[in-house]
């Protein structure tokens, strides 16, 4: 790409890798090992997906959704030494918490983890008069401290920002409904606290294609020099359902809410054995990525058709290129989705 990209953040030389496999062009690629985390990895498990990684002292740990065998929607802490094989607890975490209204569990799904300052900020799909932001934060994945409830029901998708911007915490999120919800847009929010949430903005709709139903932001924002690199989820009504694919955007630095650029294709899809059957048929979903800020190497995690994680890598470098060659004319967006 046309000059030096900068990515912010710590240099990771044990980020998980493998080789881009000799003939591909696409600009992400699977690990030869998939699913790295099967659906039975510990015994209470229906299926392991849709969870979240980032590096601990030297190695590697993570916040799982763990559906078990009840059919109920967890979350379990898990350990890896290199981010391939990993043990997950076989009880789910329990959070401190010292509201106990806020404290109570009724379901959590579709983890994200974020170190800000001094801490693990855990942000979840959190069950409370239906699906909103649940927050938490711990220090050591075995402690976990529960916060007020990021927005009112109902809303998914909570990712918030790797630092404060202009002072304040922030976050993505998705409003929602009740259900599976058919439609989605994401906004921008900021906190002074982490209690109380405001300045709501609109980033971007669903386009068309593969993102022509809803969207939702995907792991943590990656800060470039060339914007915020945030990977999203974009979602296709087919006459069979649902289909989850990647995509990937460039977002202001100072004002977030403001996007550069966003990919008119998708960056990868449903194609796999893995991706395509399972417990919800037809899914890549990211969670989380892993940077190495020297040479850009970035593993992304992701769940596999409701069942199982996976990982494809990728460089950020090619990545960010990759947005802007391929770019969605935003200019010709409206407010409705289209």
């Amino acid at each position: 790409m046309s000059g030096t990209l900068k990515i912010v953040g710590k240099a990771l030389p044990n980020v998980p890798w493998q080789d881009r496999p000799a003939g591909c062009t696409d600009v992400l690629w699977r690990y030869a090992e998939n699913p790295v985390i099967p659906r039975d990895l510990i015994p209470c498990a229906n299926s392991i997906f849709n969870s979240a990684v980032v590096p601990y002292q030297g190695e590697f740990r993570g916040v799982f959704r763990v559906d078990n065998k009840a059919r109920e929607m967890c979350l379990h802490a898990g350990r890896s030494a290199d981010g391939l094989n990993w043990e997950i607890e076989h009880t789910p975490i329990e959070f401190i918490c010292d509201d106990p209204e806020v404290g109570k569990f009724v379901y959590g799904y579709d983890p994200r983890v974020c170190w800000i300052e001094d801490r693990y900020y855990v942000t979840w799909c959190n069950g409370y008069h239906g699906p909103t932001i649940g927050v938490a934060y711990t220090y050591d994945f075995q402690k976990f401290y529960q916060l007020e409830n990021a927005f009112l029901p109902y809303n998914r998708n909570g990712v918030m920002f790797p630092r404060k911007i202009n002072g304040k915490y922030a976050m993505l999120s998705r409003p929602s409904d009740t259900g599976h919800t058919p439609f989605g847009d994401i906004f921008y929010s900021e906190s002074p606290d982490l209690i109380h949430w405001g300045k709501h903005r609109h980033v971007m709709s669903p386009a068309w294609g593969w993102q022509s139903t809803k969207i939702g932001a995907g792991p943590i924002p990656i800060e470039t020099s060339e914007g915020w690199l945030m990977i999203y989820h974009g979602v296709l009504t087919s006459c069979n359902g649902f289909v989850y694919s990647v995509g990937a955007a460039l977002l202001d630095l100072d004002e977030p809410w403001k996007v550069k650029a966003r990919t008119r294709p998708y960056i990868l899809s449903p194609q796999t054995l893995y991706e395509c059957v399972g417990d919800v048929p037809n899914v890549v979903f990211p969670c989380a990525a892993l940077v190495d800020s020297e040479t850009g190497r970035m593993a992304m995690y992701y769940g596999g058709a409701d069942t199982v994680t996976g990982i494809a890598f990728g460089y950020v470098q090619e990545l960010v290129e990759f947005v802007k060659e391929n770019a969605l004319d935003v200019s010709i967006l409206g407010d409705e989705v289209v």
